[in-house]
């Protein structure tokens, strides 16, 4: 009987276009794996903004950027590995949200992070010594 292999990667070119491809990876993954519905949303909505972010602030909307997403499942957590060389940033820099205010200012975007953050049980970033930005996201499974 052949075992599925808990490590995947996907290398995609940093457009929107590439979304739905990376959004497929992840409930691939997910459903070989019979991860529950709701965390495998979580894990799909987080993955999709951290790449949105990466195609819009870390390579500008520059198309010849290139995502890296390494899969990463063990027996009681999903872990989410997402690497880009674009312009690097302190996630520490970005405030917390105010979600009231937010949402009087009917404002659209800008809580990526914040999303992230909450969808997940776990989030790190780091820029490696070779210029390489980690994200590492990590669901614990339900």
């Amino acid at each position: 009987m052949k075992t599925k292999s808990r490590n995947r990667e996907l290398i995609v070119k940093s457009s929107t276009k590439n979304l739905s491809k990376i959004r497929n990876f992840i409930i691939s993954a997910a459903k070989d794996f019979n991860l529950p519905e709701e965390d495998s949303g979580k894990i799909m909505l987080s993955v999709e903004e951290a790449c949105t972010n990466i195609i819009k602030h870390a390579y500008k909307d520059n198309t010849d950027g290139i995502i890296t997403i390494k899969l990463n499942i063990l027996p009681k957590q999903f872990e989410v590995i997402i690497e880009d060389n674009g312009i690097h940033f302190n996630p520490n820099n970005i405030p917390e949200p105010d979600i009231e205010e937010y949402h009087r200012q009917k404002r659209f975007g800008g809580l990526g992070m914040f999303l992230m953050k909450k969808l997940m049980d776990k989030v790190t970033y780091k820029t490696l010594s070779n210029g390489i930005n980690t994200l590492k996201m990590i669901k614990i499974l339900s």
